[in-house]
């Protein structure tokens, strides 16, 4: 057995510590310390921090060792999704019903079993009834964000695929063309955020430019509509000018114009988001300017000194947000993606530093300050982008790629544009 495969099913043995059944089905305590706090609190059933994200892990380390027990923790938790979801009024990917229903529609594909996907369904024609109407087109929350309406499109576009329902394309198609009328896809957090400027514009994925450019790439790849690629374009052209450039090397500021000299290295708001977007770019148009930049923001983030020094921009954080697992994640898909062994080397260090970093006490977790601007709030959380069932998957994920010969699939999230079998393209 691998360590990375094994540190992960040490994660599953303290995540199912903090279980809770009752006769929902199954979910997870987000912190189960005594007292203790989580970095994302009240969300029990959504994909960041709550069960469907738990549900996604369990159902990778069931395909990764065989053991039943694995899926039947999974079947647990999607029993839970599907018999409490209508307590949920957020239609977000992340947070909400979205969330919800990519899980649900996993779970269906994972066990065969018709009740996940069914209830999948349940939930997304929930998200397309909720629909709203603005001046300008149709959304949901009114902002482009991955976050916001963005993630909402994404999933939408997935389950179409995956539950065989054209018309959540069709909401989701609709709902995009009012984003890319705007003039550049950026965002501005205003009072959501007290800690930012009202006027900080991010050009990060979860809340700001690059999440809505990689947004409109896919749009684009799946309608073959020009306006979405002209958009997208706009999206990526900021973010490339504002961008510190030097020694064929890129990283991107946390938001501007107040902090140019602030990068973050991370999924949330860094170059791994980031490079999530140049890559789906390239993915659906084949142009090797936008492969370049992802090779320049996975080479800066190597510069920086990842895994060992820590940076203002990369700081005492092991999670898929904004941490070390999401730098796992990227690297493990740059090697998918070009066979190139460097990257698949520099997963394997991040891997050996975030295995180094974990607690071993009834399993493994991993204590982190997720909040960089409050450094004493020190918390070990069971979630999948904040915590030990995203970290998990981010080591089984690397796991897959280092097992050579065998090809398995894994489950990378709507807004992930790397290959779900993590085999180098050359080599299928």
């Amino acid at each position: 057995m691998q360590r990375a495969e094994a540190v992960a099913i040490g994660a599953a043995r303290w995540i199912r510590g903090a279980a809770v059944d009752d006769a929902r089905g199954r979910h997870w305590r987000a912190n189960p310390d005594p007292d203790g706090r989580s970095a994302a609190p009240g969300q029990e059933s959504s994909l960041y921090s709550g069960a469907a994200g738990i549900v996604l892990f369990f159902l990778e380390l069931a395909a990764a060792t065989g053991h039943e027990s694995y899926l039947e923790d999974a079947t647990a938790g999607a029993d839970y999704l599907a018999a409490s979801w209508r307590e949920i009024r957020d239609p977000s990917l992340y947070h909400g019903l979205t969330g919800i229903a990519f899980a649900l529609a996993e779970a269906g594909w994972a066990t065969g079993q018709e009740r996940f996907s069914a209830a999948a369904r349940e939930v997304a024609d929930q998200v397309v009834r909720s629909v709203r109407k603005f001046d300008d087109g149709i959304g949901w929350t009114g902002d482009p964000a991955q976050r916001g309406d963005g993630g909402v499109i994404l999933g939408l576009l997935h389950a179409a695929g995956i539950l065989g329902v054209s018309e959540y394309e069709e909401v989701a198609v609709e709902a995009g063309e009012r984003i890319a009328q705007l003039v550049v896809p950026g965002h501005r957090f205003g009072v959501e955020t007290p800690d930012l400027p009202m006027d900080a514009v991010t050009p990060g994925f979860l809340s700001g430019t690059s999440g809505t450019g990689f947004l409109l790439a896919r749009l684009y790849g799946v309608t073959r509509d020009d306006r979405f690629l002209a958009a997208a374009r706009r999206g990526a052209d900021f973010v490339r000018t504002i961008s510190a450039v030097s020694d064929k090397c890129a990283l991107v500021p946390h938001h501007v114009p107040q902090a140019r000299a602030l990068h973050y290295l991370g999924f949330c708001s860094g170059s791994a988001g980031v490079a999530r977007m140049f890559y789906e770019l390239y993915r659906v148009t084949g142009d090797p300017g936008d492969l370049d930049w992802v090779e320049r923001l996975a080479r800066g983030i190597v510069n920086s000194g990842v895994p060992w020094r820590r940076t203002e921009g990369y700081w005492d954080v092991a999670c898929q947000c904004c941490g070390a697992a999401g730098l796992l994640e990227l690297f493990v898909g740059l090697w998918a993606a070009t066979g190139n062994d460097a990257h698949l080397e520099m997963a394997g260090a991040i891997a050996d530093d975030l295995i180094e970093r974990s607690t071993q006490n009834g399993g493994y977790r991993w204590y982190q300050a997720y909040r960089r601007l409050r450094p004493g709030e020190v918390t070990a959380d069971t979630g999948y982008l904040v915590g030990a069932a995203g970290i998990g998957a981010a080591l089984l994920h690397l796991g897959a790629a280092r097992e050579g010969g065998s090809c398995r699939r894994v489950i990378l999230l709507p807004d992930n544009p790397f290959p779900a079998i993590p085999v180098p393209m050359s080599q299928l």
